[in-house]
């Protein structure tokens, strides 16, 4: 036995050298990005309660478009606070902003929404419930610009650690729903200078959002009339009234007569005060959308002919306002190849057995089948080929001036519409919390691929230049008009 353990102490020896050159290697050549994202997504979750503290702060205001005042200071301190520049009131918007840090490229911008919706005030139960205040976060925006703010500081933290050399721009966006708030930042040229753009938005998936989506522009309608008793002097009056429904019967006749895959919607917002009074005054908000957005072009051009027939025919007279025009949005396969695999890093959002209650409640008020509760905690595989999206945003304008990506995350009910009291609902819980720190983390991720692997910018901004064609000009929808900042009183 003493003769066989000399030549096999002997062997051992000898391999370890060259197991210390393998371990040495291992080292040089691992990726240190890989413990960044690491150290990032603990971060994340450390900081949970103060991100969730900050997102019901601005469920609580739940301010419309262009009147977000609380929600957007709110922001700009906590970026402040963690060191970055902020410049507030940007093109020619009060609630807008840009808060930066770092210096030189790569520039990666994050986009961050903080608009609610009007009509939609809920508490945050499985149940219809008015807390009685004038709007609600019906969209999630409360989570989206806290995830982004929460993703551009630990980009920060891990660029001010690891001397790595860039810039990170936080974009305070106002108005999106129906206000085209980046429509105008692009317009001021304060994205002219970014390399990349990052955004989210909340849902009930988990999936990049590898699809574009319909251009839009919306417009107020205004008919001027004369006054008169509708009773004892009608012949006198001529009514605005007339004329709003008026444009409306010859829109509605239009419909037959336009891309099946258009869209348009409209509610009257003034149509009189007092049924024996002749309407001197009347008002209507049309939204016209469709894929492309030259169609769309000439679909408002048909709907403005209908609203001068009406006025023409009705003896008044009429004028409108443009309130806001967004692009389709422009999709980047390199871009969202690289977030899908930092998405599946980090994953779903399961439910507790608390949750999983709440949310067979809210599915219990549709109207329609909803998917599997556990869908929550899954992602979505990428898309082959580009999806087509029903909505519209005004990313779409941001997506044709810089290579844009996104991703949704599941904040809501498996099955929840956007748009309605359930998502109110759900933006106020741990559900809702959850799936906004999912985004956090994936923007964190993919903002570490992009300070790190050289070659992924290039290749995103070759394939956006192949999309947009070399004669591509870029001409906003609303034209050269100023931020309609009172479009929602």
């Amino acid at each position: 036995m003493q003769n066989l353990r000399l030549p096999i102490l002997i062997c051992l020896l000898a391999t370890l050298p060259c197991r210390a050159y393998l371990f040495g290697q291992k080292n040089k050549t691992a990726d240190p990005a890989v413990t960044w994202k690491s150290a990032a997504a603990r971060e994340l979750d450390a900081g949970y309660e103060q991100y969730k503290k900050t997102a019901l702060q601005i469920w609580g205001f739940a301010e419309t478009g262009f009147q977000e005042f609380k929600s957007a200071g709110l922001h700009e301190k906590n970026l402040s606070d963690n060191g970055f520049t902020v410049q507030a009131g940007v093109a020619d918007m009060p609630t807008a902003f840009v808060a930066s840090y770092g210096s030189g490229h790569p520039v990666i911008g994050i986009l961050a929404e903080f608009d609610a919706l009007p009509g939609l005030s809920q508490d945050s139960v499985a149940e219809k419930k008015s807390l009685g205040a004038e709007a609600g976060h019906g969209c999630g925006h409360h989570l989206f610009g806290t995830a982004s703010v929460a993703a551009a500081i630990e980009l920060k933290k891990i660029m001010e650690q690891n001397h790595l050399p860039g810039t990170i721009q936080v974009f305070g966006t106002p108005a999106e729903e129906g206000g085209s708030g980046k429509v105008y930042m692009v317009r001021a040229g304060l994205f002219s200078q970014v390399d990349v753009v990052l955004h989210w938005h909340p849902g009930f998936v988990n999936q990049v959002s590898y699809s574009n989506s319909l251009a839009v522009i919306s417009a107020k309608f205004r008919f001027h009339g004369i006054a008169a008793h509708a009773s004892m002097a009608p012949d006198k009056g001529r009514s605005a009234l007339d004329a709003v429904e008026g444009m409306d019967y010859m829109v509605n006749m239009m419909r037959e007569h336009i891309p099946s895959d258009a869209r348009v919607h409209y509610i009257i917002t003034n149509g009189g005060k007092a049924p024996n009074v002749v309407p001197d005054f009347a008002e209507s908000y049309y939204v016209v959308r469709h894929a492309d957005r030259e169609t769309d072009r000439q679909l408002f051009d048909r709907i403005v002919k209908a609203a001068q027939g009406a006025a023409l025919g009705s003896g008044t007279t009429m004028d409108y306002e443009i309130i806001n025009g967004d692009y389709d949005v422009l999709p980047n396969r390199v871009l969202s190849v690289a977030m899908q695999k930092n998405l599946e890093w980090v994953g779903g959002v399961p439910y507790t057995e608390t949750e999983k209650e709440f949310g067979k409640k809210i599915q219990a008020t549709f109207n329609y089948p909803a998917p599997p509760i556990a869908s929550s905690a899954q992602v979505m595989p990428l898309d082959e080929t580009v999806q087509k999206g029903l909505a519209s945003s005004d990313v779409g304008d941001v997506s044709w001036n810089v290579p844009t990506v996104g991703l949704d995350a599941a904040t809501w009910v498996p099955g929840t519409n956007a748009h309605s009291w359930q998502a109110v609902a759900c933006g106020a819980t741990d559900i809702g919390m959850k799936g906004m720190m999912v985004a956090a983390k994936t923007m964190t991720l993919m903002g570490i691929d992009l300070l790190t692997k050289k070659e992924l910018i290039p290749a995103a901004w070759k394939e956006f230049n192949a999309a947009r064609g070399a004669g591509f000009h870029y001409s906003p929808l609303l034209g050269d008009r100023k931020p309609s900042l009172d479009y929602r009183k």
